[in-house]
């Protein structure tokens, strides 16, 4: 009788190089005490279909799927869980025993639970959220958040277009407002997120007026670079509770860790510093 195969993930992007994934996983399968590997794999739009459906041979349980791939996936599934058709992309794929593919999200989740470890008396019912950006990101927030009873989601987007879209997907609890206005829905929100890149080294800042943020207001970047952003820093200076995007990135990666490795991983202080090593 053979040994039983290694088990393998990793993440599949174009670029990978970047991914701060592989360092996170390679801490946990340590700490776990796990035999494992993940492999960050940089492959390219037209090479897809043919290494994901080539993986499960090769001994692999999954992958995650970052950028340009995302959205690709979703037609290479046999399965799709509903929280990744409301979102309209899939950050991790499952391969089952019985050869299909699942394709889920767990951007939303991976932002609820860092926001829970991050601001633990945040109350979503306490009042309204106010969204920056209206990609891919904002979609997994805002679906998240409607998820767990936010009465209202006011979103801004420099393209009102997108915005609009995001809200006709969404529905009622969504409201849109012009970018120029961005500033004015600050003012009485319990939360404030950014889900755009500006504020990310590189980028431009996020140039939003942020005189109405309030005393014990939840503010939150999906920026981790730097930790502390321009928005946070004032947030922060104004009195606000402050969640970094790091813990995002390391909750979002737990679900499908369990899965293809079989036991559940700790979002600690450990694990943050694995990822900014």
């Amino acid at each position: 009788m053979s040994e039983e195969r290694i088990p393998l993930a990793g993440v599949i992007g174009s670029p990978i190089a970047h991914s701060k994934s592989p360092q996170l996983h390679r801490h946990w399968l340590t700490a776990l005490g796990l035999r494992g590997f993940y492999i960050p794999m940089d492959v390219a739009h037209e090479d897809l279909d043919r290494v994901i459906r080539t993986l499960p041979r090769m001994g692999f349980k999954g992958v995650n799927i970052t950028i340009p791939h995302k959205e690709t996936v979703m037609g290479l599934a046999d399965q799709v869980t509903d929280r990744a058709t409301l979102i309209g992309a899939a950050n991790t794929l499952i391969f089952q025993k019985d050869g299909k593919i699942l394709a889920d999200n767990t951007d939303g989740y991976g932002f609820i639970e860092n926001l829970r470890q991050g601001a633990p008396d945040w109350d979503p019912k306490a009042g309204p959220a106010a969204v920056f950006g209206a990609g891919g990101a904002a979609r997994a927030v805002v679906a998240a958040l409607a998820d767990v009873g936010v009465p209202e989601i006011l979103l801004t987007n420099r393209t009102r277009l997108r915005a609009d879209k995001l809200k006709e997907d969404f529905g009622r609890r969504v409201s849109v407002v012009d970018w120029v206005q961005a500033g004015n829905i600050v003012e009485g929100a319990g939360l404030v997120v950014n889900t755009t890149s500006l504020g990310m080294i590189g980028k431009p800042e996020l140039r939003v007026p942020l005189d109405g943020l309030e005393r014990g207001t939840v503010v939150t970047d999906l920026v981790y670079a730097p930790l502390k952003t321009r928005l946070l820093a004032e947030a922060e200076a104004a009195g606000c509770t402050t969640v970094d995007g790091l813990g995002m990135l390391l909750h979002q990666a737990v679900p499908g860790f369990e899965r293809w490795f079989g036991e559940r991983p700790e979002v600690d202080a450990a694990a943050r510093a694995a990822a900014l090593r």
